[in-house]
């Protein structure tokens, strides 16, 4: 959050990133599918995207067959945040690995995906 606020992103939370990033990823996701890719259940998820179209970043429609999906786009404003998005990512990492060799970083994801499987 602070690394967003030296950007002028301001509001935001991690958990908004997240759901932005899932947008890059695929421009249109229905409620659900930002849940599952995020891990956080529907009304969670209802409430951080309403934060985010409230700031301008994405909108929300519903499926003209059937109105209980609703779908979550990114506007220009949001997609916008992109490079910033990545800027903060890639200063974020540097600083993370900035003193670990690359064996290090190669036990690391092996045992993190270890864990991960674990779940």
């Amino acid at each position: 959050m602070a690394e967003m606020s030296k950007y002028g992103i301001e509001g935001i939370v991690t958990s908004h990133g997240d759901i932005i990033n899932a947008l890059f990823k695929k421009p249109r996701l229905t409620m659900a599918e930002i849940a599952e890719k995020i891990g956080r259940d529907k009304s969670t998820v209802t409430a951080l995207v309403d934060k985010l179209v409230r700031f301008g970043y994405v909108t929300k429609e519903r499926d003209t067959e059937d109105t209980r999906v609703v779908y979550v786009t990114l506007t220009s404003k949001g997609s916008g945040l992109k490079p910033i998005f990545a800027a903060i990512s890639s200063e974020t990492l540097a600083v993370f690995y900035s003193d670990i060799s690359e064996e290090e970083k190669e036990e690391l994801v092996r045992i993190l995906n270890k864990i991960y499987k674990s779940f």
